[in-house]
């Protein structure tokens, strides 16, 4: 038996011993794989539930539908509030706890009133060793994380979400949109929609792994480092500007470094380093 096999085997177990469970599904790939492999060991004893808030793109909404009607899970949404939360709207640099914090609190009544002993999420073994607030927040309200109790890491997401047939396999990690802000900023629903609307813009000229990073007016457009040069010669650059401009930017920046996931905590390593 392989590694994966093995895992998977351990992932299997433990939703046969949680019997029933809803699972915080977002659609990602992590959250995706543990929905299929508590549908496949729980049937109608899962459920998944998608949190829907103005951090949410609605098109990773409506593929999050999409993916749940394929696995064949029961799916639902509900409404999050997590903006009206001060203390999230502020951006501080554990924004991730408040918004967790809602979440969980959103579905753990949830899953009590529906009969379900457990809420699981998608947090994976990689996600232990990043700067993750949130993952916090959930334990504080009882939720367990599948992946990371086997010591499944990101890659191997991927290569179990593959052997298991699932579509959505090598799709990019796309966390909220409140990620691409710098600290201290102040989160607002039309900053969100504006950057949503953004990267949208880039997705729809063929751009899989990209950010749009926002920054008072600018928006600085992270790109795979291998891929800046065909986009600055292959787009037409005047046309995207006034694209980002019509959202409400005045400027429209490259960021020569390249995409790097979670690239806007730097900033806490230095102010640490320091």
């Amino acid at each position: 038996m392989t590694k994966l096999e093995q895992q998977l085997e351990q992932l299997r177990a433990l939703f046969a011993e949680m019997d029933r469970a809803l699972i915080a599904y977002s659609g990602g790939i992590d959250s995706t794989l543990v929905a299929k492999v508590a549908w496949d060991m729980l049937g109608d004893r899962a459920l998944a539930v998608t949190a829907v808030s103005p951090s949410l793109l609605p098109e990773d909404l409506e593929e999050a539908c999409i993916q749940a009607q394929a696995i064949g899970i029961a799916h639902e949404l509900v409404e999050t509030h997590e903006l009206e939360n001060p203390n999230y709207a502020a951006n501080p640099t554990n924004r991730c706890y408040f918004c967790k914090s809602e979440l969980h609190d959103t579905l753990k009544p949830l899953a009590l009133e529906r009969g379900y002993p457990y809420v699981v999420d998608g947090v994976n073994a990689d996600d232990l060793t990043d700067y993750r607030p949130g993952i916090q927040a959930a334990k504080e309200r009882g939720a367990r994380s599948p992946l990371a109790e086997v010591g499944i890491s990101k890659l191997e997401v991927r290569e179990m979400a593959k052997y298991l047939g699932l579509s959505c396999w090598d799709k990019p990690a796309q966390p909220c949109l409140s990620s691409r802000f710098p600290y201290g900023e102040a989160i607002t629903m039309a900053k969100l929609q504006r950057v949503g609307r953004a990267e949208a813009y880039l997705r729809k000229l063929g751009l899989k792994t990209l950010r749009v990073r926002s920054e008072g007016d600018t928006a600085r457009i992270e790109l795979p480092p291998e891929q800046i040069k065909e986009f600055i010669l292959t787009i037409d650059l005047p046309q995207l500007v006034a694209q980002f401009q019509s959202l409400g930017f005045l400027y429209v920046t490259l960021d020569l470094e390249g995409f790097r996931s979670g690239k806007l905590n730097q900033v806490l390593q230095m102010t640490n380093a320091g």
